[in-house]
C-alpha cells in the first residue's frame, strides 16, 4: 500500500459520477479517484429504507473531500422493484443485485446527462456473497447498461480494465486489490486520507435487518406497503390485527410526535386519555379492529384512567381515536401479555 496518493493529472477535464452510500468503502473510492486529478459529483440515492440520517451522512462525508453531493430520490422505482426483483432477495428481504442495477441505471442516466464520463463505486470483490461476486460485479453492469464504465477503486486490480482506464484518465497502478471481508486495508486508509464520519458497514439498508424485514414482508403480503406505511414501521412498535388492519405503537415522546406527523388522512390516530403512547392504525376501520388497537394501546399506558363510578381506578383506559376528521372515546380493558404476543411480528 502506498504512503500517499498523489494527483496524476491524467484527467484532462474529465468527469465521473462518485456514488456516495455514508459508508467507508464509497468515499475512499472517491478519494482514491478524485487524487488522480478526476472532477467527481457525487451522488447519493436515498430509497425509503434508508435510516433518517442516511443522507446527511452522505453529504458530511463529501464535504470533507471538497465534493458536492447530490441527493436523488428513487423511492416509487424501488418500492416497484422490491415487490418482485428479478435476481431475488438476500438473506432478509433485500434485493442487492436488483437494487444495484436499478442504481446504476439511475447513475449511467445522469453521467450522460452531466457530461461525465464513468461511474465510482466502492464495492469490494468477495465483501457481499449476493452482489459482489465476480458474476454478479459483471451481470449488474450489463443489465444497466454501463458496462465498463462502472470504476471499482478498492478491488480494480482484481478485476478486468474499465474504459476509464484503457483511455488513460485514470492509472490502474494506482487502484487496490481489495478481496474479502476484511476491513483493515480501508481503515489503514481512512486513517491515511484523515476521513471519519463514516457508518458502519451493514447500516446503510434496512431490508438487511431481520426484524424489520419480518415486518416489510407482513405490509407486503397484506398488499399495504407504501412510502407511508414504511415512515411509521422506522418509528415504533408493529403489529399486525388483521390482514387488513395494522397498528404502530410510540415507544417514547420523541416517536410520538414523529407518529402524528407522519399519519395521513386514511389513518387512524390513537391518543389515551392518560398517560401512554400515540398510535396509528392502517387498514379498514372495521369496530373489531379499533378495539382490539384500542386494547393494545392501553397495555402500554402508564396508570390506568379513572373509572368514574367504579369505586376507584381499575383496568379500563379511555382512549380517543381520530379519522376523517372525526373522534370519539372508547374505553376499554388492557390486552394481556399472552395475548398481545399474538399480535407482534
Amino acid at each position: 500500500m502506498p504512503n500517499n496518493i498523489k494527483k496524476s493529472g491524467f484527467s484532462n477535464g474529465v468527469k465521473a459520477i462518485g456514488l456516495i452510500s455514508g459508508g467507508l468503502d464509497s468515499i475512499l473510492a472517491v478519494k482514491i479517484v478524485a487524487e488522480q486529478g478526476i472532477k467527481v459529483i457525487g451522488v447519493t440515492f436515498i430509497t425509503p429504507f434508508n435510516d433518517d440520517d442516511f443522507g446527511k451522512r452522505a453529504v458530511l462525508l463529501a464535504e470533507q473531500l471538497d465534493i458536492n453531493c447530490k441527493l436523488i430520490h428513487i423511492s416509487e422505482e424501488f418500492l416497484d422493484m422490491l415487490k418482485s426483483p428479478r435476481y431475488g432477495y438476500g438473506k432478509n428481504l433485500n434485493p442487492c443485485i436488483d437494487c444495484r442495477i436499478l442504481e446504476f441505471k439511475k447513475a449511467h442516466q445522469l453521467m450522460r446527462e452531466l457530461g461525465a464520463s464513468f461511474i465510482i463505486t466502492g464495492e469490494v470483490l468477495g465483501q457481499r456473497p449476493m452482489s459482489q461476486n465476480k458474476n454478479s460485479l459483471e451481470l449488474i453492469e450489463k443489465k444497466s447498461g454501463a458496462e465498463g464504465l462502472i470504476v471499482r477503486p478498492l478491488c480494480g486490480k482484481l478485476l478486468s480494465p474499465t474504459t476509464a482506464e484503457r483511455r488513460g484518465w485514470i492509472d490502474r497502478n494506482k487502484l487496490f486489490d481489495i478481496n474479502g471481508r476484511s476491513r483493515k486495508k480501508q481503515y489503514a486508509l481512512a486513517k491515511q486520507f484523515n476521513i471519519s464520519g463514516y457508518s458502519s458497514p451493514a447500516g446503510g439498508c434496512l431490508l438487511t435487518d431481520p426484524g424489520f424485514s419480518l415486518i416489510t414482508k407482513n405490509l407486503l403480503r397484506s398488499d399495504m406497503l407504501d412510502i407511508g406505511s414504511i415512515g411509521l414501521i422506522k418509528t415504533g412498535r408493529y403489529f399486525t390485527i388483521s390482514d387488513s388492519f395494522k397498528l404502530v405503537v410510540g415507544r417514547d415522546e420523541k416517536e410520538n410526535l414523529k407518529l402524528m406527523g407522519l399519519a395521513r388522512s386514511e389513518d387512524v390516530i390513537f391518543q389515551p386519555q392518560t398517560k401512554g403512547p400515540v398510535a396509528i392504525g392502517m387498514g379498514k376501520r372495521e369496530n373489531e379492529n379499533l378495539q382490539m388497537a384500542c386494547r393494545i394501546v392501553a397495555y402500554y399506558c402508564k396508570s390506568p384512567h379513572p373509572y368514574i363510578g367504579g369505586g376507584g381506578k381499575d383496568t379500563r383506559v379511555s382512549i380517543k381515536i381520530s379519522y376523517d376528521g372525526k373522534e370519539k372515546i372508547i374505553t376499554c380493558t388492557r390486552i394481556s401479555e399472552s395475548e398481545l404476543s399474538k399480535y407482534r411480528v
